[in-house]
């Protein structure tokens, strides 16, 4: 379950990165959003950086456990607990953090899907079968 939200740590902002680098806005704006969790009203970027390693972490660890309770496992099964996950994460707790509320949300939840899909494979592939 940790190597599967790892896998999933990292893989999760892809989405939005590739639109952000494409469009030629700043990267920073997710990592910051994220330090905001913690530190809603720190203004420094590199505070906000830092925070947002444990909060990125944690979040990604935590879902994975999660994930790795439920019956069923997989890219596509990841995929689809990816977008219940996102529905909490900015649909009832983002939606109370401006900083999270002002990113742009369809690569929000594309990197939610993009961390389900890879947590849920990493299960099936290194956890072995639900039993």
């Amino acid at each position: 379950m940790v190597k599967a939200g790892l896998i999933g740590a990292a893989v999760s902002g892809l989405p939005s990165t590739v639109v952000t680098l494409a469009r030629g806005e700043s990267l920073l704006d997710g990592a910051r959003a994220a330090g905001a969790i913690l530190l809603p009203r720190e203004p420094r970027t590199p505070v906000l950086l830092a925070a947002a390693v444990p909060v990125h972490l944690g979040l990604s660890l935590g879902w994975a456990a999660g994930i790795a309770r439920l019956p069923r496992r997989g890219a596509i099964f990841g995929a689809l607990a990816g977008l219940a996950i996102a529905a909490v994460d900015l649909g009832v707790i983002g939606r109370r953090i401006p900083a999270i509320r002002a990113l742009p949300q369809g690569r929000q939840w594309a990197d939610h899907v993009a961390y389900g899909l890879s947590v849920g494979w990493a299960l099936a592939h290194f956890d072995g079968p639900v039993g």
